[in-house]
């Protein structure tokens, strides 16, 4: 398939792909691009394929958080429309940074297993907040009611939560962005979705950031992800901004849906 090689701290490899690991690697971006877009979960797309063509788990997972940024940018401008004006908004941009970091070095400094275990159990959770969002808001109360300051500090965390699981893993990181945003925030699921590009590629900035300085990347196969995933991610994007938010929310509901199961069958096969 291919052969590697490292250097540094960073453990940089490159290898030789054949034609067919190519195909497969610009196929899966493009898909995930698309899906990150309107759901999230792209990286479930690109991670199984990047482990095909020869890469061991570590790699393959840090090499697909660099791959993924591009397609987060796209959304971003694909979704620009979308994105609240003022001064909030841009608050959210630290949190999310450093929640990043926190989840990078937790990536790399501490033993993945237990954390795999919880992982299944947090998708599926935000799955379900964001299905049932009408009778917890009912419950909770509904955004319009919150102080200003509450509201605040609590989309803070929401943002905090999510960005430190992004940089751990960030798998279904936009299902858990959109179901804890549309929680907390009386606006639309466009728009939430607008919020989600955002600091998703905050969180696939940071991640490149600090993969690239101390993570095992293989740059090769990022060289082929990465562009698909531009392409994709502003496609869907579009297509976000197309959708009936009833259909919007089903998709993302679904997609959680399906991941979570997945990565639990994963973790306890």
């Amino acid at each position: 398939m291919r052969g590697f090689c490292g250097s540094g701290s960073g453990g940089l490899a490159c290898g030789i792909m054949e034609l067919s690991d190519v195909a497969l690697l610009v196929a899966a971006g493009l898909a995930a691009g698309t899906v990150n877009a309107v759901a999230g979960g792209g990286s479930l797309i690109t991670f199984p394929a990047l482990i095909a063509t020869g890469l061991p788990p570590v790699p393959a997972n840090v090499s697909n958080s660099v791959s993924v940024f591009p397609g987060y940018v796209a959304s971003v401008a694909g979704s620009r429309a979308d994105l609240p004006r003022g001064r909030a908004l841009w608050l959210l941009l630290p949190t999310a940074a450093a929640g990043t970091v926190v989840g990078c070095v937790l990536l790399l400094a501490t033993p993945a297993r237990a954390f795999e275990l919880v992982v299944p159990f947090l998708v599926l959770g935000a799955t379900a907040v964001l299905a049932f969002q009408d009778p917890l808001r009912r419950l909770v109360g509904h955004p319009a009611d919150l102080a200003p300051r509450r509201r605040t500090v609590t989309v803070q965390a929401m943002v905090a939560l999510g960005t430190v699981y992004g940089g751990y893993f960030g798998a279904a990181l936009g299902v858990m962005l959109v179901a804890g945003l549309a929680l907390v925030l009386d606006t639309t699921l466009a728009r939430v979705s607008a919020i989600k590009n955002l600091l998703s590629a905050v969180v696939g900035l940071t991640t490149l950031v600090v993969f690239a300085l101390f993570g095992p990347v293989d740059w090769a196969a990022v060289a082929v992800v990465a562009p698909a995933t531009l392409v994709g991610g502003y496609a869907g994007a579009r297509l976000v901004r197309r959708l009936p938010p009833a259909v919007l929310k089903t998709l993302v509901v679904v997609f959680g849906t399906v991941i979570g199961l997945y990565l639990l069958y994963r973790a306890l096969g």
